[in-house]
């Protein structure tokens, strides 16, 4: 089932808290996830710089630490920064979700490309999941147990909804999780997977990974 990018949040049987994206694509397979400090970005593969050309969507920060390190922000698209400097600036997380999202619009390319968010703390069992669609700005808080990642993609599965979830997450590492939201639980079955990238908690910080599928 091919069901666009995606954003996803989740808690590890032992309590360690993730954030996690993948891109998923047919038009722009070529493209990678790399670390850089405190983000990961999204660029094209080497050989591939003039799909830049095509479509100035396919490259941004996809995720990056906000709130003095406190919060984790994974989206498919520029709105990242926007979304992570307002949490750096004291906003709520909710207020920055939405702003953020209704700044930046859903992406006027050929398919009116929704934007994702998803936002996670380093402890709290709790995260954020938001979308702008072309008919409607959407953004949820949910409770977490332990085992759980709940997900949102930018087509079918478009709406931060109680079905939307994950029940045997246990990706314990950075790389775990950069795997898992690409071939591991309910990510398995959504197809054209192309780059990961995910933040973990690990003592009170979140460590970063990626993956090149």
């Amino acid at each position: 089932m091919y069901i666009g990018r995606i954003v996803a949040f989740g808690r590890t049987l032992d309590g360690k808290n993730a954030a996690m994206y993948r891109v998923s694509s047919r038009s722009f397979p070529n493209r990678q996830a790399v670390i850089s400090n405190d983000r990961i970005a999204v660029v094209p593969r080497p050989g591939a710089e003039s799909d830049l050309a095509k479509n100035p969507y396919i490259s941004y920060n996809c995720l990056r630490v906000a709130g003095n390190g406190e919060w984790a922000v994974a989206t498919n698209g520029s709105q990242t920064d926007p979304i992570a400097e307002k949490i750096d600036a004291g906003m709520n997380v909710r207020d920055a979700i939405t702003l953020g999202l209704l700044a930046m619009d859903y992406e006027k390319d050929s398919l009116d490309t929704p934007r994702i968010v998803s936002v996670i703390h380093v402890s709290k069992p709790a995260g954020f999941l938001g979308i702008v669609r072309k008919d409607a700005i959407l953004v949820r808080e949910f409770a977490l147990k332990d085992g759980e990642a709940r997900y949102i993609s930018t087509y079918e599965l478009n709406a931060p909804c109680d079905t939307n979830v994950d029940t045997a997450f246990n990706a314990g590492c950075a790389d775990c999780a950069a795997e898992y939201v690409v071939s591991g639980g309910v990510f398995a079955d959504f197809t054209n997977a192309v780059t990961s990238a995910a933040a973990v908690a690990n003592d009170g910080k979140f460590d970063f990974a990626v993956k090149i599928v």
